[in-house]
């Protein structure tokens, strides 16, 4: 598979994951997106891992320290309507 961005991994994951719980598949098709399935999966694991390096990296202080600070994921108003 050639280098593509996480975002169009994961939107065409997604895709097949709907196509295979669609039951209307010929078994060698199914488990030819199975196996493509799951080499996008380990892209998007692989690029989740790497980003997280990288902001480990970013939270460091001057002392090499890392600083943990807990995830405030932005307060979202639709759900509560």
């Amino acid at each position: 598979m050639a280098k593509q961005s996480f975002e169009k991994s994961l939107k065409q994951l997604e895709d097949i994951v709907q196509e295979l719980e669609s039951g209307d598949l010929a078994l060698e098709k199914a488990i030819k997106l199975f196996e493509e399935g799951i080499s996008l999966s380990k892209h998007c694991s692989d690029t989740l891992d790497q980003m997280e390096k990288k902001i480990t990296i970013l939270l460091k202080d001057q002392d090499g320290s890392i600083l943990e600070k807990p995830f405030e994921p932005e307060n979202d108003t639709s759900s509560d309507q």
